[in-house]
């Protein structure tokens, strides 16, 4: 999505003083929060209040209750979200998984990824402003103690300006205190999500030193957790994470994003109450006040009159600012809103494009595709090999047996007491201690199986066998392998 086309003097503008002109030649050639010796310029944003950010704060309540509650929530007895990579068991939506499942996990990947796509194509960077995690945290957590301790932006600026007293360091060292408290009480609760919550409890009740190297990774994480809401901030969007640079190659003239409408707001010039807005539009001047509140309020320092920018997460707060002021001097809200580049240019609605609608038909296949695997995923995996190192055997009665060993994986919700049968393969199977296989729920067991035969039934030294497993008197699978004989048959 290209920028507006650049504001430029009339003649008649002369050199007046009141009329800005805009650099948009170079805008997009630097960091809006670096200066030309590439050190950071550290971005204050002004509190900002308005309908739009009264609705990101209740959605962000919301995503922060369901962060906190997650742990807590089961389905089926299973965790909501459980990614155990230690154990390597992971449940979604109380659904449990296991390395077996890996197809299943590559294509929610794509599912991922292809929504990703289109939602970007058509709403821009909505994800970054109103879902992110760094940005609820950064912006509805650290962000609002800041304020709380140091105040708003202009007073930050000053003690930050301020020298070393006492009520600096005081202000200081109790803002990062709660900034590493709090970092390391999201570390571990992050951590339910991978060991589960009782676990959890059990390693915080019990002495820490049985737990040191656990202790250690919590640390590490709760370091880098500060470092990013204490220091980095913005720029973990800027330059760590890749979602910006994907927009670029993804967003078009027909994407909505949080756009400035140049064709009103151009040329700029600074609100004089003498002066009626009619008689601005006659000497070629918008309804832009240059009162850089936009770029006030923006948590990433840019100036969204030069246009869509990579570093742009669409958090609306510079909506809200802007039309604050427009309805201080009389002029309606919307000079900055949700639109798309042809919207502002052409005043053409939001419609569903051929692009879009190719992106959606991938993503619509892929899902299926996603579904068919997660409903035909059997609960029972099995697999059956042949004994390390071991031949054929022959038994007394002229029979010959062969030795397995099988390892099944239960992820079902409940306990499964199994049984093989042989399908096309006349001979006998039995399991080493007992008649059936008793796999608790979400765990693996492993034993070994003797299947044997007459001599007379083999054909070739070679022979498929096809076996069916049942759990609890139903058929759950079948499993192929190979039964080995002697050659002289």
């Amino acid at each position: 999505m290209n920028p507006a086309p650049p504001a430029t003097r009339s003649p008649s503008d002369g050199d007046k003083p009141s009329v800005v002109q805009i650099q948009w030649e170079d805008f997009r050639d630097h960091l809006a929060t670096a200066d030309k010796n590439g050190k950071r310029k550290w971005v204050y944003p002004k509190k900002v209040n308005g309908p739009w950010f009264k609705r990101r704060t209740w959605f962000s309540w919301l995503l922060l209750a369901i962060m906190f509650v997650g742990p807590f929530v089961k389905i089926h007895g299973n965790p909501l979200l459980m990614i155990n990579i230690v154990d390597r068991k992971f449940s979604i939506l109380g659904q449990m998984f296991w390395p077996q499942d890996t197809i299943i996990f590559a294509v929610a990947m794509l599912v991922f990824l292809t929504g990703i796509i289109v939602f970007t194509t058509a709403f821009g960077r909505l994800w970054c402003g109103w879902a992110c995690p760094q940005t609820i945290l950064m912006e509805m957590v650290f962000r609002k103690i800041e304020y709380l301790i140091e105040g708003d932006a202009r007073d930050q600026k000053v003690l930050n300006a301020s020298p070393w007293n006492r009520a600096k360091v005081v202000k200081k060292t109790f803002k990062h205190v709660i900034f590493a408290m709090l970092s390391f009480a999201v570390s571990n609760w992050l951590l339910a999500y991978i060991i589960g919550y009782e676990q959890l409890v059990q390693i915080i009740m019990d002495d820490p030193r049985n737990h040191l190297t656990g202790l250690g990774f919590i640390i590490s994480f709760a370091i880098v957790f500060y470092l990013i809401f204490a220091r980095f901030r913005e720029q973990a969007c800027t330059f760590i994470c890749p979602y910006g640079r994907l927009q670029s190659v993804i967003l078009d003239e027909n994407t909505m994003v949080v756009a400035y409408d140049h064709k009103r707001g151009e040329k700029r010039a600074p609100f004089n109450k003498r002066v009626s807005f009619d008689v601005r539009r006659s000497e070629g001047l918008g309804d832009c006040v240059s009162c850089r509140e936009c770029v006030s309020v923006c948590p990433t320092g840019i100036d969204i009159r030069n246009g869509t920018q990579m570093e742009c997460i669409n958090c609306t707060a510079c909506i809200d600012a802007c039309d604050r002021v427009m309805s201080r001097i009389g002029r309606p809200s919307g000079l900055i809103r949700y639109a798309s580049l042809n919207s502002i240019e052409r005043g053409e609605k939001f419609r569903f494009t051929a692009r879009m609608g190719w992106y959606a038909a991938v993503l619509t296949a892929v899902v299926s595709l996603f579904l068919v695997l997660l409903f035909t995923r059997s609960a029972l995996d099995s697999t059956i090999l042949r004994a390390p190192g071991a031949l054929f055997q022959e038994l007394p009665d002229n029979k010959i047996s062969n030795l397995y060993t099988i390892k099944t994986i239960n992820k079902s919700s409940s306990d499964l007491d199994l049984e093989l049968r042989l399908e096309n393969f006349h001979g006998e199977v039995k399991l080493m201690g007992g008649r059936k296989l008793s796999v608790p729920k979400e765990t693996i067991a492993q034993t070994s199986i003797l299947i044997s035969t007459d001599r007379k039934v083999l054909r070739s030294p070679k022979t498929s066998v096809r076996i069916a497993v049942y759990g609890n008197g139903k058929r759950m699978e079948t499993i192929n392998t190979v039964f080995v004989g002697p050659r002289n048959l």
